[in-house]
């Protein structure tokens, strides 16, 4: 990219009833990876003394505030607020994408629509999400995942002692990923595999199973044969035991449809 090139501008924009103000500096770190956060909003009833946590941060992260009263119980103005400056904001023409911050199903036909319209939208919700709302956007990231670490006690750094799913758990989607890039001996690189991942999951992140980086989660998973190659990158392909398994079921179901 060259020194005159923006980044592709996006809106992030906050359902603050739904959100924990413990991620927003992990969140707009993350927007900062894919692109630039021009525009910060956050909705909510700050008169309300629950969302005083996020009221105390605003400045910090020059967050704007739309202050929506809850004039009724049981109503939420501000989810229809957000949604209605989501879509003058996307007919202003000025923005390449979205982030949605909300662990709340309502935006799901919202993020289909500005996908609609050819923006980019990524979701910020809690594990807890409907999969309506994750599978409607682009790319969905667990909040949980953008908790700030725990401070170490002594000369060691802390490491994030949990994570939200054990890596076996990966293994399936894994395997499924490298079954579709599958080559001739059964090895395919790394990096199609990143990409393949993306398109097959809008919420995979190797945090959710507590690595930094793609590889390091492969290895800990035991079920791939891995290869460094010329250049330094790595290639994978499923181990012998869990491509004969395949092989089986494939098998099977040929045999069903006969």
């Amino acid at each position: 990219m060259t020194s005159d090139q923006r980044l592709p501008r996006f809106a992030v924009l906050i359902d603050a009833d739904n959100t924990s103000p413990r991620i927003a500096e992990g969140l707009f770190e993350e927007v900062a990876k894919f692109g630039e956060a021009s525009v910060r909003r956050i909705y909510g009833d700050f008169s309300n003394q629950r969302l005083k946590s996020w009221a105390d941060i605003l400045q910090r992260f020059a967050i704007d505030p739309y202050q929506q009263f809850a004039y009724t119980t049981g109503k939420n103005a501000s989810d229809i607020a957000l949604v209605i400056d989501a879509m003058d904001l996307l007919h202003s023409g000025r923005f390449d994408g979205f982030c949605l911050v909300s662990s709340d199903s309502d935006f799901t036909r919202l993020a289909s629509r500005l996908r609609e319209q050819g923006a980019d939208v990524y979701g910020f919700g809690a594990q807890k999400t409907p999969e309506s709302f994750r599978q409607a956007c682009r790319r969905f990231i667990y909040t949980e995942n953008l908790l700030p670490e725990p401070r170490a006690s002594g000369p060691e750094p802390a490491s994030k002692s949990t994570s939200l799913e054990p890596p076996n758990a990966a293994v399936p989607i894994l395997s499924k990923a490298v079954a579709q890039l599958e080559s001739e001996d059964g090895w395919v690189r790394l990096r199609d595999v990143g990409k393949q991942l993306s398109n097959l999951v809008s919420d995979f992140d190797v945090r959710t199973y507590g690595f930094g980086k793609l590889s390091d989660l492969v290895r800990k998973t035991n079920a791939f044969d891995i290869e460094q190659v010329e250049g330094g990158q790595m290639r994978i392909r499923a181990k012998r035991e869990n491509r004969s398994g395949a092989a089986k079921t494939r098998s099977r179901t040929r045999g069903a449809g006969r």
